[in-house]
């Protein structure tokens, strides 16, 4: 999880960046904000844009017993003034427990060791388990890729696993029978832009979230000669690996390798 930037106001607040925060900083945020006179006038926007993160009640009995049980549920209580009026409010963020909470908004601001703990709560059916547009959310904010093989092969010395994990890449592996499924994924950068500035001598770079320019690799799984395996008996359907492509590529189906490809 990132560290909320210094310079993070009401102002600066997105659906996107409000990931980055903490109840804390909602309520520290919201009090340095007050004495501006916008925050009465956009008060209802910012709720909006907190509300994608976090769960927000009003605590409309001020009473100890009353906080003890919005504190026992998790959440913090503490003050937002609108027009001069404190209100109190208990929130608490959103958790991230299951691939259905995974969204646009959130999908960069989790780890992709965290993203391959959801994917196993989802009753261990692997990426083919998930349904298209979780797949595509999945992908807008990670490098995905999926081999199924025999347990013995995952580990070989030298092959897709130890490149993988060399690579920077996070390993989710998922019993089948006598077979495993691995799946890789590594968060992907920003792409960074160098805009022309007219009339400037520089150039000037621009951070986005355009995943254009990033670049979708095949990966094989290195099949080398193996006397424990007989590779007659392994079938098209069973062993393959699969490559997730970026969604703006024309096609998101995993890609299966053939017999032939061996």
């Amino acid at each position: 999880m990132k560290n909320k930037p210094e310079t993070m106001s009401l102002r600066t607040l997105t659906k996107g960046n409000v990931w980055d925060l903490q109840e804390s900083d909602i309520f520290a945020m919201w009090a340095h904000a007050d004495k501006e006179d916008e925050v009465s006038e956009n008060a209802r926007h910012y709720m909006d844009i907190i509300r994608t993160a976090f769960d927000m009640e009003e605590v409309k009995l001020d009473k100890p017993e009353i906080i003890a049980k919005y504190e026992a549920r998790g959440m913090r209580v503490g003050v937002l003034a609108i027009k001069d009026k404190d209100y109190k409010w208990a929130i608490k963020k959103h958790p991230i427990n299951r691939v259905t909470d995974l969204t646009y908004e959130n999908i960069r601001h989790i780890s992709a060791a965290k993203l391959l703990e959801v994917i196993d709560r989802n009753f261990g059916g692997g990426w083919d388990s998930l349904n298209q547009s979780i797949k595509d959310v999945i992908l807008e904010g990670f490098d995905i890729s999926t081999t199924t093989v025999p347990k013995e092969r995952l580990h070989k010395p030298g092959g897709l696993c130890d490149m993988k994990l060399n690579d920077g890449y996070e390993l989710l592996e998922i019993e089948k029978g006598a077979w495993v499924e691995a799946i890789f994924a590594k968060a992907k950068p920003k792409a960074i832009k160098l805009h022309v500035t007219h009339g400037e001598p520089g150039l000037e770079p621009e951070e986005t979230d355009d995943d254009s320019d990033v670049e979708v690799k095949d990966d094989y799984y290195d099949n080398e000669d193996d006397d424990d395996i007989d590779d007659e008996s392994l079938t098209e359907e069973s062993y393959r690996t699969t490559i997730e492509e970026n969604p703006d590529d024309l096609s998101l189906d995993a890609a299966e390798i053939s017999d032939e490809d061996y």
